[in-house]
């Protein structure tokens, strides 16, 4: 219900706002299981696409989604839930991915459509990262359900990360490529390798599709290189700015020395002065 309600108030206002673009729909198949595989620039992701399409996505979304406390918490849980998104654990805990991956097994098996985002977390600069191994490939191999890859266009300019207010006045776009067929891998879902081959050749689809720079590390790496960049940057500007205060207030101090030695010089020099014009007493 809270997912027609969505398509019904939700669509209509991104088209008229933001006039996204779509290519490819017809890569989607109009019934039968499929596994949605995209790229993750932004939170307005998990808006533009559900709404988009006309047939409803089964999206795994992470748990802080469900579990942030105060009134933006609730309303996200209570978006996230009503549009039939699973919650997964990115904490590392084995047995919550095993439960994320029977989930979206059970969305395959009634003839839906899955979705995932390979780098498991937004972009933190626009370029497509390594896709993890685990999820999608797994699913794939269990079902045999086709991988469909979807690049977003310009949503991280729409929504960039950590913005709150839209920027309005920018298209934002989704491409939808044409589906993979993986059925030749079926019951080798516990090969590492085979499994590390259809992440790749999914995110290299992605790539072609999104043109985005592709660099091969996992976006979570990319995210702590980047934070520990950004900590030691603060750490030497503020170092450059405490040194520039202690040069200015060295050279202050020795030029308020200078006048004091200059305006000692002068009151001497009046002093002289004075008892030569006086003479002696």
């Amino acid at each position: 219900m809270f997912y027609r309600l969505m398509k019904m108030i939700v669509a209509p206002l991104l088209r008229i706002f933001f006039r996204p673009w779509i290519e490819g729909e017809e890569n989607i198949p109009t019934e039968g299981a499929a596994i949605i595989a995209s790229n993750h620039l932004s939170f307005s992701d998990s808006f533009f696409f559900p709404a988009l399409i006309k047939r409803r996505v089964t999206f795994i979304a992470k748990a802080e989604y469900f579990t942030t406390p105060g009134l933006k918490g609730r309303l996200t849980a209570a978006f996230f839930k009503g549009v039939g998104q699973l919650p997964v654990d990115r904490s590392g805990v084995r047995g919550a991915g095993e439960a994320a991956i029977r989930s979206a097994i059970a969305v395959l098996d009634r003839g839906e459509l899955f979705g995932v985002y390979p780098e498991g977390t937004r972009s933190p600069d626009g370029k497509l990262y390594r896709g993890k191994v685990g999820g999608l490939a797994r699913v794939a191999l269990a079902t045999g359900a086709p991988v469909i890859p979807v690049a977003m266009i310009d949503t991280e300019k729409v929504q960039p990360p950590g913005q709150v207010v839209p920027n309005f006045g920018i298209r934002p776009g989704i491409r939808i490529g044409r589906p993979l067929d993986f059925s030749r891998y079926h019951g080798m879902e516990n090969d590492r390798f085979i499994l590390r081959s259809v992440t790749d050749e999914v995110m290299y689809e992605i790539m072609r599709l999104s043109g985005q720079e592709y660099v091969d590390v996992y976006a979570t790496a990319a995210k702590r290189q980047i934070a520990d960049d950004k900590k030691r940057a603060d750490a030497e500007r503020k170092a450059v700015q405490k040194a520039e205060q202690a040069a200015a207030k060295a050279e202050k101090a020795e030029t308020e020395k200078s006048e004091q030695a200059e305006a000692d010089k002068a009151a001497g020099q009046a002093q002289d002065q004075q008892q030569k014009e006086t003479g002696p007493a």
